[in-house]
């Protein structure tokens, strides 16, 4: 679906023309328009901001954005900005949230995504062909950021999988991937187990071959007389990721649109009541199931009571993208009480924990539990330490990628059958994970609550203001309030809770009942700052 936005100043007469013109050319700005630094804000229908994810100018002088939810825009002249989104056709982009955009000599636009696949267009953006769950299987659906790269007539593809490559436009694929666990194909004929580790996070072409950044380091990637070869890499030059240079300014995209490079200052600059001092958690007893080697970040798109601003049911848990094969640990001691197939399938751990927790006058036991597993190293019954490990990263049961789903769940009960039921797709004792594994260093945990003018929780808001740090894997949007099918710690009855937040003061706003609220927050590290949102 491709829609036009007028810039206010446009006239109608104008905007028509520029219409007539989209459906024939790519228009090129004025260069003076663009040497003068100047560009249209992206159409904003939310107040909030456009999140940008990826800017690029292609070979017409055209500039490309892929956005957090509202798909991919171009700029046509120097004033107008068109959509192109999602919908239900077979010849619209997969997907509205795209971080990577390449062009090829052949008129090629290629997009990618966080977890839908990847497509390209040969006509301008009119129509797409696209590569989702149907063409690539349970893997390879979170393209890298900025992660594709053209070079003559071959398109690289850097996912959490590994990379395709094509040289005839997706005609045929080539898989390259690591050595550890079983090699994913996807839509490949062929699969090479050159890379230090599937996890790709940055690519770029040198004169020797392609240089790539993995979860284990940098390598240069060559085609040899029989196949792909990997070289030593010492240093690698990458492009500045969501950077273009427009005139003689620099900008980058952030979380409410373009800006200047110089523009420093965050997104959210209005002022409002300070939210309590920040504080010890009060559960924070558990480490991370994956190492700091590996990647122990949590994927920020799809956080515990998320729906990805409505595109999916609510998220019981927290995930960790990590290749097939990586170790899953325990996040502290206990004993297995689960080890098995679960839900569609899923291989999956459950541990109960030794210490109970009291609250309101209740006892609870506490449980964490792992899904998707490639394999699992322990059985019921064994007590296991903090740091263990009982299982290996896959993509058993209902997965699109590589990764641990990790739920904690606060239950009244011992019984098994109320935290992991194959039948159950909504555990009933679910809580939110960020509010008791340690934060990582240098950053706290932000919660609270959001009411509206009765007093009732608000289901779903969306709480903007919380920057994470680059470079980021999944990006982070905004902060979700929970629905009918998550659950607050019994301890805090939050609404919403946010780790990993870095240290600083800054602005938090939501709204409520068409109202924006905003409230001054300030993180340190390892603590918890409470934050209450009120018309």
């Amino acid at each position: 679906m491709m829609v036009c936005h007028e810039n206010k100043s446009a006239s109608i007469s104008s905007y028509l023309r520029l219409c007539f013109c989209l459906a024939t050319t790519l228009l090129t700005p004025p260069a003076s328009t663009w040497a003068q630094g100047a560009i249209p804000p992206l159409p904003d229908s939310t107040g909030w901001g456009v999140h940008v994810l990826t800017v690029a100018r292609d070979p017409r002088g055209t500039i490309w954005v892929g956005t957090y939810g509202h798909g991919i825009y171009r700029l046509v002249g120097a004033k107008t900005w068109e959509a192109i989104r999602h919908d239900s056709t077979d010849t619209s982009i997969s997907w509205d949230f795209v971080q990577a955009i390449g062009f090829g000599a052949r008129n090629q636009l290629w997009y990618g995504t966080i977890g839908n696949g990847w497509g390209l267009s040969t006509d301008g953006g009119a129509t797409w062909k696209n590569w989702t769950y149907k063409q690539l299987g349970p893997e390879w659906q979170y393209v890298a950021p900025s992660g594709i790269v053209v070079r003559g007539d071959t398109t690289l593809i850097g996912t959490a999988d590994g990379i395709q490559l094509t040289t005839n436009d997706g005609a045929n694929w080539t898989a390259l991937g690591d050595a550890v666990g079983p090699r994913a194909k996807g839509p490949a004929d062929t699969v090479f187990p050159v890379l230090k580790s599937e996890y790709v996070r940055r690519l770029a072409p040198d004169r020797r071959g392609w240089n790539v950044s993995t979860l284990r380091g940098s390598q240069r990637l060559r085609q040899g007389p029989t196949g792909w070869v990997s070289e030593p890499l010492t240093a690698a030059a990458y492009p500045p990721q969501n950077a273009l240079l427009i005139g003689s300014k620099l900008f980058r995209g952030s979380q409410c649109g373009l800006k200047a490079n110089a523009d420093t200052l965050p997104c959210l600059r209005q002022t409002g009541p300070a939210a309590e001092a920040p504080k010890a958690p009060l559960t924070t007893w558990y480490r991370r199931p994956i190492a700091p080697t590996d990647n122990s970040f949590i994927d920020q798109t799809y956080r515990y009571g998320s729906t990805m601003g409505g595109n999916f049911q609510q998220h019981q848990g927290v995930e960790f993208n990590n290749p097939d094969g990586t170790p899953v640990l325990a996040i502290g001691s206990g004993t297995v009480v689960y080890a098995g197939p679960a839900e569609a399938g899923a291989l999956t751990v459950s541990i109960r924990h030794d210490t109970p927790l009291s609250a309101n006058g209740k006892r609870y036991r506490i449980f964490s539990t792992y899904y998707h597993n490639s394999a699992l190293t322990v059985k019921v019954g064994r007590k296991v330490a903090k740091g263990t490990v009982i299982a290996r990263v896959g993509n058993t049961g209902r997965a699109t990628n590589d990764h641990l789903h990790l739920e904690i769940s606060a239950s009244p009960s011992d019984s098994i059958a109320l935290i992991v039921d194959s039948l159950q797709r909504f555990p009933p004792y679910t809580s939110n994970p960020e509010l008791w594994i340690e934060p990582l260093p240098n950053t706290g945990i932000v919660a609270g609550q959001v009411f509206d003018a009765s007093g009732a929780p608000v289901p779903q808001a969306r709480i903007y203001g919380i920057t994470k740090r680059d470079p980021v894997d999944t990006p982070y949007s905004f902060a979700e309030t929970y629905g009918d099918k998550a659950h607050p710690h019994p301890l805090y009855g939050e609404h919403f809770a946010v780790g990993d937040v870095p240290e600083g003061t800054f602005v938090m706003g939501t709204e409520i009942g068409g109202k924006k609220v905003f409230r001054q927050v300030t993180v340190e590290a390892g603590k918890l700052t409470w934050v209450v949102f009120k018309p």
